[in-house]
Order: C-alpha cells, then structure tokens, then sequence
C-alpha cells in the first residue's frame, strides 16, 4: 500500500506534522531511496528508504530524543542490557538503545519495510517484522529482556503492556510512550489533536489504574513529558514502570 510522503514522513517521525514535512521536501531535504523528492504528494512504499538531506538529530528519525529523554530524565543504564524495541518503525528507540551501549536489541514491529537500512544491518539488532506485540510470549526472546520501550500508534497501551511486562526478566524496566490521542475516545479529539488538559491527564490515570490491577509485580517509577511532540503536535508521556 503506497501513501504520500508527507505522510509517510510523519508516520516514521521524521516531522511532528505534514506542514513542516512538505516545507522539507519542497526544500529539497527530504531523499527517497537516495534521491531528492520534491514532490509532497509523491506516493511511497513501505519498503521506500526515506532520509533526511541534513539533520540536527543523530537519530535516524525523532522517536531517539524521546528515549533519549527518558534515559537522562529517569537516569536509565543502557550499557549491556538486552533490550526491546516494541513499535520500531523507523528505529529511533533502536537507534538511540544501540547509541548507548545496548549488548542487543530484540526490534518488534506489525510492519516490515519502515526500518533504516543503518539500523537493520547492525549485528546487535533481532528484527521481528510482521510481529503482533498484543501475542509477544518469553520464549520469543531467546535472551531475556531487561529494558524495554513501547512506541505504537493507533492502538491503545492497555493492549501491549502486560505482553510486554511479562517478557521482561525481574527488576526489568519499561519506558512506554503515553499519546493520550489513542487512549481517549474520537469525540474528545479535534481533527486528531488533544486540545483538553483534563482529558490528557485522564488517559494518563486510566493507565496507571489498568497498570496497578494488570501488571504482576509492577512498579511506576516516573512520568514526564516527552521532549518531543507526536504527530500534529499532540503532548505526550513518558512513562517508566519497573518489574519486582
């Protein structure tokens, strides 16, 4: 299935909204399979490669700052841990995991042609395309996870996190995206964004409750806001949760 690039930008967190997306590519920023697009509309595969001409960030897309956040806000060690990636995408968690020292990378994602050629060919990275993270299951994961981050869209946390909880090893971590726009209902958007603070901050309750009556062992150790704004520029979470 192709879809424009603007969007395809968008969707791989390449830009936090299609405005600032066509402006890119109509500058000429924006290669697709290592050539210039200059066309917004441009239809695009999944299996496209799309890069940035030249960018600030040292992530192959923005979802690394996120994490990036996490890891200094929450002082999170990386160094050595086997971790997962639920939701890659692009691969900025991955990208940012390998950055800091991660011995493995277990990269979980529905689709399979988003990920940055850079990342899929790095040794440490286990890339599990095609995969439904609501049937993740131990022994998926020949080295056990003791770190793992939750980046989905279009879907509800409440549905990934137990699996996922119950893949990491005891005293394991999770650092979940919260994007209060896929917990709430369609009525409390407008045109896509959460404009209501009390309505954000309810889908950041609702969860912490669907947490502490369905996670075994769970411990909420953090929650921030994202350094980075989702898609149209909706606020989102940082959530770290510790397995006992």
């Amino acid at each position: 299935m192709k879809k424009r690039l603007d969007a395809a930008c968008v969707e791989r967190g390449l830009f936090e909204s299609r405005e600032k997306a066509r402006a890119s590519i109509m500058a000429g920023l924006v290669l697709v399979n290592g050539r210039t697009a200059d066309k917004a509309g441009k239809p695009v595969k999944e299996t496209d490669i799309i890069d940035l001409a030249r960018s600030d960030c040292p992530y192959v897309s923005r979802g690394g700052l996120k994490l990036k956040g996490a890891i200094e806000n929450f002082k999170i060690s990386v160094k050595g841990k086997i971790c997962l990636d639920v939701g890659v995408a692009t691969g900025g968690f991955t990208d940012c995991f390998l950055q800091e020292g991660a011995e493995k990378v277990y990269a979980v994602d529905v689709g399979e042609g988003q990920m940055h050629e850079k990342i899929k060919k790095d040794p440490r990275v286990i890339f599990m395309p095609q995969t439904n993270a609501r049937l993740l299951k131990p022994e998926l994961f020949p080295q056990t996870p003791l770190l793992a981050a939750i980046d989905v869209s279009f879907i509800s946390l409440k549905l990934i996190l137990k699996p996922v909880f119950d893949c990491l090893a005891p005293g394991g971590e999770t650092v979940a995206l919260i994007k209060p726009q896929f917990e709430l209902e369609p009525k409390d958007l407008k045109k896509g964004i959460v404009k209501n603070e009390g309505l954000r901050r309810e889908a950041v309750e609702d969860l912490k409750k669907f947490a502490g009556e369905n996670l075994k062992g769970v411990e909420e150790k953090g929650l921030i806001d994202s350094p980075v704004k989702g898609a149209k520029g909706n606020l989102e979470f940082l959530w770290l949760l510790g397995k006992k």
